[in-house]
């Protein structure tokens, strides 16, 4: 059984990737599996770290405005479509997948012209142009949404939710969690991740709350991402390290999530589905650099069933206080780790790797 996995970008596209690998193994231990993502991007490092084989494209994104970079794209495409081609062809994938991300168009857009059964990811509440296009050509669509016949053939359409990073249930109490950031086990947490490569919008307005954390009774875990964490460090006042463990990368995770009461997060939609799985009450701050809008378009399907909080991304300077807050409002915190469970699918990339064996049974 051979298995091209496609995509990549963030780790909003890695992780779950890795997920999917990780309950096809499971279940078929000799499966070989090939990851395909984009040079320079994050699953060049990450996918060999979790044990796949990973070959990179030179494909890059489309740049909406007019820029000499979308003279290259063009070229970076063909360059990348080529090798896509020698890649599908030398390997003989029996399905190849799509989890989004630069460099799954051209792999799959090769692999639905050679006859091969594809199967894409759709992680988010509004669809991504690359499956757009594809949708139409591939065999399979799984979807995280309600109400993605809008976007996507209705008869293809398998809701099966996000897969999420392994680990994150793993259990420990909150002592143990607490220990690992050097934090009070007693004090309530704020959890504040801008992502794996950061948010400047989200560490600045942490930056302005920075007094209003040390005047509260809270403490704080932040996750700045690699490009902020020297500059938000430096800014940092010396008397707000004891309650505020600011950090370029969470490495565990799942003491972040453990001792989190609050977690404060972009909407992209891998974050919506470890919250949603783990039961936090969540303050959302979308990003406005994607398209469509579709950050807000995922947090508002939490908002509207009162499973989230919503803070945008021109008010990110409202963080502390709206964090403050809510975690002084006991039974608002009760309602919203309720409901935000109506969310959580944690058999997903099970539910996703069934798919993936049903296709090649058909091939077959």
């Amino acid at each position: 059984m051979k298995v091209i996995i496609s995509g990549g970008g963030t780790g909003g596209h890695i992780f779950p990737a890795i997920s999917i690998a990780n309950a096809i193994r499971e279940r078929e231990p000799g499966a070989a599996i090939l990851f395909v993502g984009a040079l320079g991007k994050m699953e060049m490092e990450k996918v060999p770290a979790a044990g796949y084989d990973i070959v990179g494209l030179p494909v890059a994104g489309f740049q909406r405005r007019l820029t000499f970079k979308n003279v290259t794209f063009i070229f970076k495409l063909i360059a990348s479509m080529m090798k896509a081609n020698r890649v599908v062809t030398m390997f003989r994938p029996d399905v190849v997948i799509g989890v989004g991300g630069y460099a799954s168009g051209p792999v799959l857009r090769v692999a639905t012209r050679k006859g091969i059964p594809t199967l894409i990811q759709e992680q988010n509440s509004f669809p991504g142009v690359t499956n757009r296009i594809l949708a139409p050509r591939v065999s399979k669509i799984c979807v995280a949404y309600d109400g993605m016949a809008k976007y996507f053939p209705a008869s293809k359409i398998i809701l099966t939710g996000n897969p999420v990073r392994q680990g994150l249930m793993k259990e420990s109490s909150r002592a143990e969690a607490a220990a690992e950031f050097d934090l009070d086990p007693n004090r309530k947490t704020v959890l504040v991740l801008g992502g794996s490569l950061g948010a400047r919008s989200i560490n600045e307005g942490m930056l302005a709350g920075i007094q209003q954390f040390l005047d509260s009774e809270f403490q704080v875990i932040w996750q700045t991402g690699k490009y902020y964490f020297e500059e938000m460090k430096m800014a940092m006042p010396l008397e707000a390290r004891h309650r505020i463990r600011v950090m370029d990368f969470v490495q565990r995770m799942d003491y972040a999530y453990q001792l989190a009461d609050v977690v404060v997060s972009r909407a992209g939609a891998s974050s919506i589905s470890e919250i949603a799985i783990l039961a936090k009450a969540a303050i959302f701050v979308p990003s406005p650099n994607v398209s469509e809008d579709h950050q807000t378009k995922n947090a508002m399907a939490l908002v509207e069933r009162d499973a989230a909080v919503l803070v945008p991304d021109a008010r990110s300077r409202e963080i502390a206080t709206v964090a403050i807050e809510l975690l002084r409002d006991e039974n608002r915190l009760l309602t919203i780790r309720r409901n935000v469970l109506q969310f959580a699918r944690p058999e997903a990339s099970k539910t996703i790797a069934n798919e993936v064996f049903k296709l090649i049974q058909l091939k077959r």
